[in-house]
C-alpha cells in the first residue's frame, strides 16, 4: 500500500546552481489548456524559473464565467498558500455539513469548517498570478523573483504534437505542437515537454491514448446559483454557511455558500450555489430537451449559464417543487442562469508518454465525477507534485504512485458514490458514509496497490 503523503524531498543528484539556471532559462514547457489545471501547471513551473506557454482554444482572451461553486480542499488552499501573491480573501467558510429530509428539516448535522469558493474568482487569481491579468477581482502581484516567461495564448485548438530530431534542453528530443485557430490560421509551437491540461475531453489525451473514452453516466448535474440577498429568512437560516444535503430517490442536492460578484466575501452579497443530481438515461427525449440549448443546438456534455431552454427549464422547476425539501426547491426555482453538466466517467492509463516528454495532469488524466468535490485539488496537486519532480524535490517514482494513486482511486470512488447516490435506494446513513470518507485529506489516504501501479 502507498500512503498519500506531503511532498518529501528525496536524496536525488542536482545539478550546480549554475547549471540550474541555465537550464530553467532554455527550458520551454507548453501548456494545452488553459483553465485551472492549466494555469495551475504554468503558475508552479513559472515560479520555478522555466518558460511556459499555456494554449487555450477558446476563440476570447478570457474565459466566461462559469457560474460554478468550487470546495476548496487542502491541496487546493495549498496551492494558494504556495503561489498566491494577491492579497485577499479566496473563500467563504461554512462551519457545518447536514441533510435535510423531504419536509426540509434538519435531520443529521456535524460540525467541519470547509472554504468554498467560485471558479471565477479561482479563475482571475490564477490569471493575475500567471500572466498578470488585471480585474476587478483582485490587483496585479509584483513579479516574483526568479519567476520564469509566462505567455497566455488564447484561440489556439491543438489539432497533432510530434517528434522532433535533435536534443533538446532535457537531454531528449522536443515536441512540436500544432495548433488551428478559429479563423483557420495554424502554426505550431516547439516544446522542451508538453503539459496536458485540457480537461475531460482532453485533445492531448487523444492524441496519445485513443482509445480512451469519456463516458456518460446516465445522470446530469443542474446547477446555479441564488444571491443570498433574494432568498426568504428560513432559507437563509438554513443554508448560509452551512454544507447543506438532501437525498432522495435518483436524487441528489446539495448547496452552499459562495463568493459573489468579483469575488465578495461580504455577508449578503455572496451567493447560494446548489448542484442538483438528476437521471436522464441515455438515449431518453428527457435528456435531449435538457441538453438541447435555446437556439436548437444539442450539447454534448455541458450546457452554459444562460443558454437552457426556457421550456425544459421550468418543467425541471416544477419538479423540483415536487421532489425537494422547500428551501432547495427556493433556490432552483430562483437561479435565472441555470446551466447543465452531463456526469462523465474518463480515466487514462498512464500520465507520461514520450519518454516523459507529454504529461497529462488534472481532469486530462482523471475526469472525477462531482461527488467527490476534489477536480479542482487534483489539478492542484498535480501541478505542485510535478514541478516538485521538475525540480529535483521528489523522484519519478514517487512523483508517478502519489499522482496516479490519486486519479485511480479517486476515480473509482466517485463512480461508486453516485451509483449509491442516484442509482440504489440506500439509507442516509450510507450517503453521509460516503461524503465522510470522501472528505479525507489526501495525506491521509492510503492508495491500493493497484492504484499505484506503472
Amino acid at each position: 500500500m502507498a500512503r498519500a503523503s506531503a511532498v518529501q524531498p528525496q536524496e536525488i543528484q542536482h545539478d550546480t546552481a549554475a547549471e540550474k539556471t541555465t537550464k530553467k532559462k532554455k527550458l520551454h514547457f507548453v501548456i494545452v489548456g488553459g483553465s485551472l489545471g492549466g494555469l495551475a501547471a504554468g503558475i508552479a513551473l513559472k515560479a520555478l524559473g522555466y518558460r511556459t506557454t499555456i494554449l487555450e482554444r477558446n476563440p476570447r482572451p478570457l474565459l466566461q464565467d462559469q457560474g460554478a461553486g468550487i470546495v476548496a480542499g487542502g491541496d487546493t488552499l495549498a496551492f494558494f498558500e504556495r503561489y498566491n501573491r494577491c492579497d485577499r480573501e479566496i473563500a467563504v467558510t461554512s462551519y457545518a455539513r447536514q441533510y435535510l429530509d423531504r419536509e426540509g428539516n434538519i435531520v443529521h448535522k456535524e460540525e467541519m469548517v470547509q472554504k468554498m469558493t467560485s471558479w471565477d474568482l479561482t479563475y482571475y487569481l490564477m490569471r493575475a498570478n500567471y500572466d498578470g491579468i488585471k480585474s476587478k477581482y483582485c490587483d496585479v502581484p509584483e513579479p516574483g523573483e526568479g519567476h520564469g516567461e509566462a505567455v497566455h495564448l488564447h484561440d489556439r485548438c491543438v489539432t497533432s504534437i510530434r517528434e522532433e530530431g535533435g536534443e533538446g534542453e532535457n537531454g531528449k528530443g522536443k515536441i512540436r505542437v500544432f495548433w488551428k485557430s478559429s479563423e483557420g490560421e495554424e502554426g505550431s509551437i516547439l516544446a522542451d515537454i508538453v503539459v496536458g491540461a485540457d480537461g475531460p475531453s482532453s485533445t492531448i489525451r487523444k492524441l496519445v491514448q485513443p482509445n480512451v473514452e469519456r463516458k456518460y453516466a446516465g445522470y446530469c448535474a443542474l446547477r446555479g446559483t441564488l444571491p443570498e440577498s433574494q432568498a426568504s429568512e428560513a432559507t437563509k437560516k438554513t443554508c448560509c454557511e452551512r454544507f447543506t444535503f438532501f437525498h432522495g430517490p435518483g436524487v441528489q442536492i446539495l448547496t452552499y455558500l459562495i463568493p459573489g460578484e468579483n469575488g465578495t466575501v461580504e455577508p449578503g452579497k455572496r451567493l447560494i450555489n446548489f448542484v442538483y443530481y438528476t437521471n436522464f438515461p441515455e438515449g431518453s427525449s428527457e435528456l435531449e430537451e435538457i441538453m438541447t440549448d435555446v437556439n436548437g443546438r444539442r450539447r454534448a456534455i455541458t450546457m452554459p449559464p444562460g443558454k437552457t431552454s426556457p421550456l425544459a427549464w421550468e418543467k425541471q422547476r416544477s419538479l423540483a417543487r415536487e421532489r425537494l425539501p422547500p428551501q432547495f426547491a427556493e433556490i432552483v426555482c430562483g437561479t435565472t442562469k441555470p446551466f447543465v453538466q452531463a456526469v462523465t466517467d474518463v480515466l487514462s492509463p498512464e500520465h507520461e508518454y514520450m519518454d516523459g516528454r507529454v504529461v497529462l495532469i488534472g481532469d486530462a488524466l482523471a475526469g472525477f465525477r462531482p461527488h467527490t468535490v476534489a477536480s479542482t485539488s487534483q489539478a492542484a496537486f498535480d501541478a505542485m507534485v510535478f514541478a516538485d519532480y521538475v525540480d529535483g524535490k521528489v523522484s519519478r517514482e514517487e512523483w508517478k504512485r502519489q499522482t496516479l494513486g490519486f486519479a485511480r482511486y479517486v476515480q473509482k470512488r466517485g463512480v461508486e458514490m453516485g451509483e449509491h447516490s442516484q442509482f440504489m435506494e440506500l439509507p442516509l446513513g450510507d450517503h453521509i458514509r460516503d461524503r465522510n470518507v470522501a472528505s479525507t485529506p489526501r495525506e491521509e489516504e492510503v492508495w491500493p496497490e493497484w492504484a499505484t501501479a506503472f
